[in-house]
């Protein structure tokens, strides 16, 4: 049974998920969006709102695992559940220091302005955990093209994602 102190204020919803690898809660309002949730309740800016209709991809976050635009995600509906943003994807990955995609990025230059940049490394990075993806380059566009870049660096991102499957050795590069 809650105590009077474990209560959630009127008209909010406490929602206890794991974020980036921690036990997280948060007392939300019914329509507040995944994004706004994490970008305005815990400081995690790397998650970007660029449309804020599911349509670029700059908001792009892991879901128990797979990745989401998280302008369209409730934050009352992630309770229970595991969230990954970009600042927890080197943390989730074993190993020390950057995740292989975002050192890729770095070095093969896949970025412009960088703006879309999280959101395009966190699509990646479950589009290589995704076994069922071949490591073609068609199909890598493919499953990459619900993440928009305005400066045009397609090339480099996919690159970059080619680079780190092969350093996991996952596909080819």
């Amino acid at each position: 049974m809650l105590s009077e102190g474990d209560r959630s204020p009127p008209g909010t919803l406490r929602v206890g998920f794991t974020l980036n690898g921690r036990p997280a809660s948060i007392d939300v309002e019914p329509n507040v969006v995944l994004l706004d949730a994490l970008r305005d309740r815990f400081s995690l800016t790397g998650t970007h709102k660029g449309c804020d209709h599911g349509q670029c991809g700059a908001c792009t976050v892991h879901l128990d695992g797979r990745a989401v635009n998280a302008c369209l995600i409730l934050a009352a509906s992630v309770d229970g559940a595991r969230v990954t943003t970009i600042e927890g994807l080197a943390a989730s990955h074993q190993g020390e220091g950057l995740h292989p995609l975002q050192r890729a990025f770095h070095q093969c230059d896949a970025y412009q302005c960088g703006y879309c940049t999280s959101g395009q490394i966190m699509s990646a990075a479950a589009l290589i955990a995704d076994e069922r993806v071949p490591s073609d380059d068609a199909s890598v566009r493919e499953a990459m093209s619900g993440n928009i870049c305005r400066c045009g660096a397609y090339k480099n991102i996919l690159l970059a994602i080619q680079t780190a499957r092969a350093e996991l050795g996952v596909g080819r590069a």
